[in-house]
């Protein structure tokens, strides 16, 4: 077979996702010749195709089929999750997951990126072979000066579970589900578990949470842990803490068996695995570009994301923490930047939200307040629960609060913490305070739209600065008194 031709671009992008998009279409943008490579058909990574985008829309749709938000609101059930189908429950997940996908590759396609399907590896330092689907065994070859790797990662499949079975689920299969489950055990308390386990529970079935620790997203500021494991239990999930799964039988009719650490045994349903996260970076043959690997398997980066070798650069779950779609982009933008020799975007955020869709949802930004008692910095915690502001029992909110952490001195804000509905909307307004390091003074001169939840900023705030000046009002009066 002859070999073929090599393509030449200015940059070449390995992986489709929220990072290598951002990154391609900035060097695009900046005038460069970019190639993107995807092995799936579909652009846009696990972000839209089986992760972000999918178990948030699964999630508003466990909310509107649930009735919880009427429940809330008027007493009363109006759930049609009785009669609701699988394929009820996937289509509006399946709509925007075809919508996200479909905008991205037009993004790419308007800036004039070229974007290759097939899988990419290192045949040299600055050449990349890419092997197509089709036809069967198509080879391609790419040269370019810059690299950046965005290959993303995928769920991790512990030996022990028998992955094959149909009723055992990795979190990108469960997409696919052909039936709704009467009850789920789900392996793993992190943010992925929790946010499947909050979603079924929801909808009804007898969910198990099982995790070999004893807290809950313990990276959380801890209110906002212990509210959302009251709320879980609540909802019906089971925890199984300082537990793991020793034993797995899945027949292919029946119940599936666990035994776990302690001898308990359950029998479920359906069974859903998250174990985190790898990234396939072996596939890349890196040896052959003399990128150098973690003992994880990660890629290790400098802070403008460059590898071992300086003109590779790698961003994206395949460098780890933080791991997230908002994080992974802006690491590709700055990669990118700094590939084309611009300075438009030269770092990242020196502050970095997280948002979890759990019900109740929940977002933080800065220290928790275990991180400032550790600093040893003096300061004072304010909060406004959503059952004090208009807005919040307009939409039946009883149990979500915002938490913000103040330095007594001068009154900074140190941390951002909120639990409840729009959680990861109502967060930003702290966010950008703790960007311009702002602090109450911000807050209480500010006005904001009545009712509203960001006046939940002017409630906490009151109630912070009431307690530095050890008034130790009650916050609910400061509703009355009109803040």
């Amino acid at each position: 077979m002859p070999t073929p031709a090599v393509q030449e671009f200015d940059l070449i992008v390995i992986g489709a996702g929220p990072a290598g998009c951002a990154a391609a279409n900035t060097a695009a943008l900046l005038g460069k010749k970019v190639a993107v490579i995807e092995r799936s058909a579909t652009v846009g990574g696990a972000a839209i195709n089986t992760g972000t985008i999918p178990s948030k829309t699964l999630r508003e749709t466990a909310l509107a089929f649930s009735g919880l938000k009427a429940r809330a609101l008027y007493g009363v059930d109006l759930s049609l999750r009785r009669e609701a189908s699988v394929d009820d429950f996937l289509r509006h997940e399946r709509q925007v997951r075809t919508v996200e996908a479909a905008q991205s590759r037009h993004l790419l396609e308007r800036f004039g990126v070229a974007v290759i399907q097939g899988s990419g590896s290192f045949a040299d330092a600055n050449t990349v072979k890419v092997v197509h689907p089709s036809p069967p065994g198509g080879i391609s070859l790419l040269r370019a000066e810059k690299v950046i790797i965005a290959i993303g990662s995928a769920p991790s499949r512990p030996a022990l579970f028998p992955f094959e079975h149909s009723r055992v689920h990795d979190s990108d299969e469960l997409l696919y589900l052909t039936a709704m489950p009467r009850s789920l055990a789900v392996i793993g308390a992190g943010v992925i578990g929790s946010e499947y386990a909050c979603m079924f529970a929801t909808l009804g079935t007898r969910v198990h949470l099982i995790d070999g620790r004893d807290t809950l997203l313990p990276f959380l500021d801890s209110d906002l842990s212990k509210t959302l494991a009251s709320e879980m239990t609540k909802q019906g999930v089971v925890f199984h803490w300082k537990e793991n799964v020793v034993k797995c039988n899945a027949p292919r009719i029946g119940a599936i068996d666990l035994t776990l650490t302690s001898g308990e045994e359950l029998a479920v349903d359906h069974l859903l695995v998250c174990a985190g996260r790898t990234s396939p970076t072996a596939e890349l043959n890196p040896a052959a570009a003399g990128v150098g690997l973690s003992s994880r398997g990660l890629i290790p980066v400098d802070e403008h994301y460059r590898t071992t070798i300086p003109h590779i650069y790698a961003v994206g779950d395949v460098i780890g923490f933080p791991a997230l779609a908002s994080t992974s982009s802006e690491q590709g933008r700055v990669a990118a930047c700094h590939a084309c020799g611009s300075n438009f975007k030269q770092t990242m955020s020196t502050v970095l939200p997280a948002g979890i869709y759990t019900i109740p949802e929940l977002s933080t930004a800065g220290l928790t307040e275990a991180q400032v008692k550790e600093k040893g910095i003096d300061y004072v915690v304010g909060r406004g629960d959503y059952a004090h502001n208009p807005r919040g029992q307009i939409i039946g909110d009883k149990t979500g609060f915002l938490k913000l952490i103040f330095q007594s001195s001068d009154m900074k804000l140190l941390g951002v913490h909120v639990i409840g509905e729009l959680a990861t909307e109502v967060v930003h307004i702290g966010l950008i305070a703790l960007m311009t390091g702002a602090g109450a003074d911000l807050f209480m001169n500010t006005c904001f739209n009545y009712p509203t939840l960001g006046d939940l900023y002017k409630l906490a705030t009151t109630d912070a600065l009431l307690k530095r000046n050890k008034l130790g009002r009650d916050p609910s009066i400061l509703e009355e008194a009109g803040w």
